[in-house]
């Protein structure tokens, strides 16, 4: 690897494979993580620290999208609401934000505005405390616009720890897959259609009743962000020594979403949704959990595959077709679609 390209940035294969040459090879064993609680020696979207009663759960991330303002949202709403989910990813439920903002000298004041009200909207919506944040100028030219870099902390009881996937357990998507990546897709493309709106939002009010409820019913969960529902299903299967099973049938895909991406060459497996999240369920819960999300509003929600024991040390997903065959769902690689979140 002499240079770092556009699909390092792209939530697949090649991210992975930064990250452990950059960052995990080179910290030490013992300060991956904060003792009894979760860091880098199990990479997930937040971290956690044990504290009396439960856990902090902490998330930190820079968002930088093109355009800046898209169909559903723009870079505003979907930093607040990305890191907001982060949080609510491992069980957490958000308390306190923080940001950081990065402009270029010559952007207009009134789109900073914009911008900011946003992100703000999203954190009073939710209730989350906007406490501390970072404000920096770069000269023209050396900044695309705006970056956002945003960090939370909530408070758990109880961590999802994606790991605890078993063999019998449910995969529960909550929304249409794709959904803000084929916004970002038609966008860049300047394909003009109200059929394309990104999903971005905050899954609060999926997530909080979910955990006090079904706390121990949830194994996992993740928003499918960068590398999609392909990316996702391929680490929990390789953390968790199983296969994962997903059927075509059952794939909440828009006729739409699906017919853009193949007119432009891309897997909607691998597009990012930004309102949607993928749970491992036990088996004995499944049909409760999936009852209750209906009920919390996402229609659209259903079971898209399960958990199997692993017959090769490949750890592999594999998808029963529409024809009933079999293929393997490979993780994502290349530059699926750059500067999406």
């Amino acid at each position: 690897m002499a240079r770092i390209t556009l699909a390092h940035g792209s939530g697949g294969l090649e991210t992975g494979a930064l990250l452990r040459q950059l960052i995990f090879s080179r910290v030490p064993d013992r300060l991956k993580k904060v003792e009894k609680g979760l860091g880098i020696d199990f990479p997930d979207d937040s971290a956690a620290i044990p504290i009396p009663g439960g856990y902090l759960v902490l998330t930190i991330d820079s968002y930088t999208v093109s355009p800046l303002i898209f169909p559903g949202g723009d870079l505003g709403k979907l930093a607040a609401a990305g890191t907001i989910n982060d949080v609510l990813m491992l069980g957490g439920i958000p308390m306190a934000a923080l940001d950081a903002v990065i402009v270029e000298e010559g952007l207009e004041a009134s789109l900073l505005t914009r911008l900011v009200d946003s992100m703000i909207s999203i954190f009073v919506k939710e209730n989350v405390s906007l406490i501390g944040g970072d404000l920096k100028v770069m000269p023209s030219g050396q900044l695309d616009k705006a970056v956002i870099t945003t960090a939370c902390v909530g408070f758990a009881q109880r961590l999802i720890i994606d790991n605890n996937l078993r063999p019998g357990d449910k995969i529960i998507m909550t929304g249409n897959m794709g959904e803000h990546g084929a916004a970002i897709l038609a966008a860049q493309h300047q394909i003009e259609s109200r059929e394309f709106s990104s999903d971005v939002g905050p899954l609060t009010s999926l997530m909080a009743p979910l955990i006090r409820e079904y706390g121990d019913g949830l194994t996992a969960a993740r928003d499918p962000t960068r590398g999609g529902v392909a990316m996702v299903l391929n680490d929990w299967a390789r953390s968790t020594n199983t296969t994962i099973l997903v059927y075509e049938s059952e794939l909440p895909l828009r006729d739409v979403v699906s017919n853009l991406c193949e007119m432009l060459g891309v897997d909607p497996l691998a597009l990012a949704s930004e309102g949607a999240a993928i749970l491992g369920v036990r088996p004995s819960q499944a049909e409760e959990i999936l009852d209750m999300v209906h009920d919390l509003g996402y229609r659209d929600a259903r079971v898209i595959g399960e958990v199997k024991e692993s017959q090769t040390a490949a750890n592999l997903v594999v998808m029963k077709t529409l024809i009933g065959g079999y293929r393997i769902l490979e993780p994502p690689s290349g530059e699926i679609v750059p500067r999406i979140c």
